[in-house]
């Protein structure tokens, strides 16, 4: 009886696994906390079931900065909950700012994309999926939430947060978890269409949200936009859109609801609006 020959394939290189085998997409949430001890586990456990239903490969980086309300007491909680693999604490001793919050958060972020958002429940998880969608479907540098284009809006904005925006927005239903019995409030006038507004018309990015944080980027594209961009507090976020479109990366959007904190202060004040109001015209002299 003739003897089986078994040949065996050569051994492929690693590039060649990599291209017939490319490695699952993993994202990376970073969420810079501070004084957010109320809003955390509810928007950890929003994060983790939207991620766990949606089958998306995941980890969440909280960077919480000094807080002595103890925000990092409930961080550490939960990372015993979900697990370290799952929930990383990275804490800093003091208010350092939002871009090197990032910062620190990416150096130890294991995924190939990253998610920014807001740790006081304004944004919902449950848009993510809706960002890789459409990251997918275009190829995108970033993906942007905003609350000005087709179904976004803003539920629960006083005056003073219309006039950091964007005056007078239609406030957009589906929001299902918080403030079931609250009417969205909106304001009686339009506030000269507020910063996002006089954004649009001196610095014309190309995109509609400017000074929304939810966002996913591409990490490399994240990293060189945080090498670029110089501003701080809240004029940080519309530069990296304004340095985006400058370096042509490309950016989707997507639409979304906004809902104002239901716990604890709002970080934005008198002094805020007049550091964003520099910025937009610092921004406006140099780009």
């Amino acid at each position: 009886m003739a003897s089986l020959e078994v040949r065996r394939s050569p051994p492929r290189s690693r590039r060649e696994l990599e291209v017939r085998s490319p490695r699952r997409d993993r994202y990376s949430v970073l969420l810079p906390t501070y004084n957010e001890r109320e809003n955390l586990p509810l928007i950890v456990w929003l994060l983790v079931k939207s991620f766990s239903e949606s089958g998306i490969n995941y980890e969440i980086i909280i960077i919480d900065d000094g807080s002595p309300d103890g925000t990092r007491d409930v961080a550490e909680q939960l990372q015993e909950i979900y697990g370290s693999d799952r929930i990383l604490l990275k804490p800093r001793e003091k208010k350092l700012g939002l871009g090197t919050a990032y910062i620190h958060g990416m150096k130890h972020a294991t995924g190939n994309y990253i998610i920014i958002m807001d740790a006081d429940l304004s944004h919902h998880p449950k848009f993510i999926p809706e960002f890789i969608r459409k990251q997918k479907e275009g190829n995108f540098d970033i993906v942007s939430g905003t609350r000005y284009k087709g179904s976004g809006g803003v539920y629960g904005w006083d005056l003073k947060r219309k006039i950091i925006s964007d005056g007078v927005l239609p406030c957009c239903p589906g929001w299902s978890l918080l403030r079931l019995s609250d009417p969205p409030i909106l304001a009686s006038w339009d506030y000269s269409r507020g910063a996002n507004f006089l954004t649009q018309i001196l610095l014309r990015p190309g995109a509609s949200d400017l000074t929304g944080s939810f966002r996913l980027y591409r990490k490399e594209v994240l990293e060189k936009l945080i090498e670029k961009c110089v501003s701080k507090g809240y004029v940080f976020q519309m530069e990296m859109i304004v340095r985006a479109r400058q370096l042509n990366y490309t950016i989707g959007e997507v639409p979304i609801s906004f809902v104002d904190r239901v716990y604890g202060e709002s970080k934005l004040g008198g002094n805020e609006i007049v550091s964003f109001l520099k910025g937009l015209l610092t921004l406006f002299a140099t780009t």
